[in-house]
């Protein structure tokens, strides 16, 4: 763990992988350190946000340094059941790289324990994670120009549901209906950092 001071309000802290950033959020959301008022993991590192004047970083960077880090340890932020028409054009090439039927890869997807352990690329896009290694393959070798809002993708580790239209790169599996962003709510992403999340077939 590499802890650094980000401005005059924030700490930055450098972890090994994606697998210490979860256990690291959880821990905080257990026992936040006084004076933070954002978490912000991503997939090495996660930001604590101060509110300034609140706190003293050289004290936030000795309390992260107090946490005792679980393995495997995932924070709460409640669930979301998302149901998905699973017809989505990658879905056969899915099933080509994981060697598994277009049926078995639906199976996959809607039998795992999804957790959404960040987010970036665009507002309210989650990436989220599973135990279910059968699951991982690459991005498609050229990105489409246009996803539409909806779809649901795979790319390495994670699964992602697309908040609004955009280019892309992840194999496409399915689509939702479900609102993934959506300015008239409290709060706008449906999947937040350490939202679980079961998918559905529709």
């Amino acid at each position: 763990m590499h802890i650094l001071n980000c401005a005059d309000s924030g700490v930055l802290v450098e972890v090994a992988d994606l697998g210490e950033v979860l256990a690291l959020q959880a821990a905080l959301a257990d026992d936040p350190p006084p004076g933070v008022v954002d978490v912000v993991p991503a997939a090495r590192t996660v930001l604590l946000r101060m509110r300034p004047g609140a706190g003293n970083v050289d004290t936030v960077a000795a309390a992260v340094r107090g946490l005792r880090l679980r393995p495997g340890q995932r924070a709460d932020a409640g669930e979301a059941e998302i149901p998905v028409a699973y017809d989505g054009a990658d879905l056969a090439d899915v099933a080509g790289l994981t060697g598994m039927s277009e049926r078995e890869v639906v199976a996959a997807h809607t039998g795992a324990a999804w957790t959404v352990a960040f987010c970036g690329f665009a507002p309210g896009f989650g990436y989220m994670v599973s135990d279910d290694p059968r699951l991982h393959v690459p991005r498609r070798k050229e990105a489409r120009t246009r996803v539409p809002a909806g779809a649901v993708g795979l790319a390495g580790e994670f699964s992602g549901v697309y908040p609004r239209r955009s280019p892309g790169g992840w194999q496409l599996i399915g689509r939702t209906d479900t609102a993934i962003w959506d300015l008239e709510r409290d709060p706008p992403g449906l999947l937040r950092p350490g939202v679980r999340v079961r998918f559905v077939e529709a």
